[in-house]
């Protein structure tokens, strides 16, 4: 991401690792504890109702933290469960500290998913392992708030049953974007590449709240929505 005239801050806490970027060094102050807070209660709760952390489908919630609620909301809309949207919903929830704090640059990264609201546009890269069109190219980002998550099947240590090279969702929030990548990203597998990316577009793109999708199988990139501004990056 582009920082200038910005304060920056790597952090790492258990699972969790992120870049928090603002224009006050107390809003990344209050990013981090609402991280560790969020977190916390999501490790209480898990302990109480092990089935949210292990659940492959939609898992129904009435009562239970904030955390806990949203990653069931988002993951009910995506078709997947739960924990497909811990690390959006942790950017999310840090970024909502940070707004309320009075932050006109808030931008948080969570394991390569973005949550991002600011005054100016914010540039970030695309990563996809080997492939070559990794950190060859990324996107814009001017309309705000918004959120960015991509999936991988052969390059990210979170579980995909796809074998995409990268799913990379732009939504109106980084929970409902982490959900909707390993949704689509578990779709894409088989022998005809152009077929299988078209589909996982239009599955991309029939959730409410998607802007946009980005799929890089094999031989072949579908785009699909309103994707942000392509731009290369220099090595």
């Amino acid at each position: 991401m582009k920082t200038k005239n910005l304060f920056k801050k790597a952090f790492n806490f258990k699972e969790t690792n992120c870049t928090i970027i603002s224009d006050s060094e107390y809003s990344i102050d209050l990013a981090i504890s609402s991280i560790k807070h969020h977190r916390r209660q999501l490790e209480i709760y898990v302990r109480e109702n092990p089935k949210f952390l292990y659940a492959l489908s939609p898992v129904h919630v009435e009562n239970g933290p904030k955390i806990v609620k949203l990653m069931a909301g988002y993951a009910g809309k995506a078709g997947v469960g739960p924990m497909a949207a811990v690390a959006g919903v942790l950017a999310d929830l840090a970024v909502e500290e940070m707004l309320l704090a009075g932050s006109e640059v808030a931008v948080v990264e969570n394991g390569g998913e973005v949550s991002a609201v600011s005054c100016r546009p914010i540039d970030i890269a695309l990563l996809a392992g080997d492939h070559p069109l990794s950190r060859r190219f990324g996107f814009r980002l001017e309309e705000f708030p918004t959120g960015v998550a991509t999936s991988s099947g052969l390059f990210s240590h979170a579980l995909s049953f796809g074998e995409a090279e990268a799913v990379s969702i732009f939504a109106v929030n980084a929970g409902l974007a982490d959900a909707v990548a390993t949704a689509v990203g578990n779709l894409i597998k088989g022998e005809d590449h152009r077929e299988i990316v078209e589909k996982g577009v239009q599955k991309a793109m029939s959730i409410d709240g998607v802007k946009g999708a980005l799929i890089i199988y094999r031989d072949f990139v579908g785009v699909g929505g309103k994707v942000p501004k392509m731009l290369k990056v220099k090595s």
